[in-house]
């Protein structure tokens, strides 16, 4: 009798471990296969409409997301660092006058560019930021230099053009950050009186002539390595006619940058101010890891409810310690791509699915 109430009991405990195991843990993504090393990059979110974008334009927009993401992909596929990767396919973008990033930079009120970058580790949590830099071709190096040479995280203005010199980084005069398209979208802004603070709601405006309505510009990038290490990097021109020193949230750590290797990786893009009053970066990676959510679910509550519900648009391209990527935005597009570590690549725009 006491084997049959023994071979009963151990046979309640086999069927109850193996319903168990059927069900997933609550708010766990469920993964297909494990990533080895994944990338994806943003090239600002904003009233990107398919019927104001030229066949041409679209052509270019893709070439160069399609020839940055390459760049980062070949160093992650070698064994190289997340870092290297986010870093080195940055300086692609901002060495193209498609993006407001580096050479294709809006311009301020005063009718100059003023560059912010930041980049941070997922590894040790260490991160590098400048602000309102004029003279400094590639703002992510600059970032990236200050992460790893000083004991800072940011740096300004005219102190952090001295640093990039002394650093022996690669200086321009400001005649090189000149666009014909940039200058022509301030002119317009000014003709229309269409200041940087309209009276009625005091919101910040960009004007892009090819999309024809609002839009906001950045560059980004977050990767995964070989060694399962997260990085992530933003750099922008800012907002057309801005003045006094305006700084959005893209050299801000947590707003619009954030990486950590316990969760994610994340570069933002979108109306800076709203960005750093929710601390959309951080903000996720904290729903990751204190909540428990998924990668998509943390995004997903971030952009469209806690960013939307402030008033905020714009939208975050981001990679988990897995691999997953997620690109969301509550705009009507968003440059954006990926690369898988089989080298799948996709490339969207517009708001469907990629």
């Amino acid at each position: 009798m006491k084997k049959l109430a023994y071979l009963v009991s151990i046979l309640l405990v086999f069927t109850s471990c193996k319903n168990e195991s059927k069900s997933p843990t609550k708010n766990v993504q469920q993964h297909k296969t494990k990533q080895a090393f994944s990338i994806i990059i943003h090239g600002g979110a904003g009233t990107i409409l398919k019927e104001n974008m030229s066949t041409e334009k679209e052509a270019a927009y893709k070439a160069t997301l399609e020839e940055a993401i390459k760049v980062g992909y070949n160093i992650l596929k070698h064994g190289g660092s997340s870092l290297d990767a986010v870093q080195k396919t940055i300086n692609v973008m901002e060495d193209s006058p498609l993006f407001n990033a580096g050479k294709g930079a809006v311009f301020t009120n005063a009718g100059t560019n003023e560059h912010d970058a930041s980049i941070m580790d997922g590894k040790t949590l260490n991160a590098g930021a400048s602000a309102g830099t004029t003279t400094v071709k590639n703002p992510i190096n600059l970032a990236r230099t200050i992460m790893d040479n000083s004991p800072h995280v940011m740096l300004s203005g005219n102190g952090a053009n001295t640093f990039a010199k002394e650093q022996g980084l690669q200086m321009v005069t400001p005649d090189y950050f000149y666009t014909e398209k940039r200058h022509k979208s301030l002119e317009k802004i000014k003709e229309s009186e269409k200041l940087e603070l309209d009276h009625d709601n005091k919101t910040a405006f960009f004007y892009d002539e090819d999309i024809k309505d609002s839009k906001f510009g950045t560059v980004g990038c977050a990767a995964l390595d070989k060694n399962e290490n997260l990085a992530a990097g933003t750099s922008t021109g800012g907002m057309t006619n801005k003045r006094w020193g305006r700084i959005g949230d893209s050299p801000i750590i947590g707003a619009g940058t954030y990486a950590n290797n316990s969760t994610c990786a994340i570069s933002s893009t979108g109306w800076g101010e709203y960005f750093i009053r929710a601390m959309v970066a951080h903000d996720i990676s904290a729903l990751m890891e204190y909540k428990d959510l998924s990668l998509q679910e943390a995004a997903k509550e971030v952009i469209q409810n806690k960013l939307s519900n402030l008033g905020g648009t714009g939208g975050i391209i981001a990679v988990d310690k897995n691999g997953d990527m997620v690109a969301e935005f509550n705009t009507a597009g968003m440059y954006r791509a990926t690369m898988t570590d089989k080298g799948e690549l996709s490339i969207g725009i517009y708001k469907e699915n990629f």
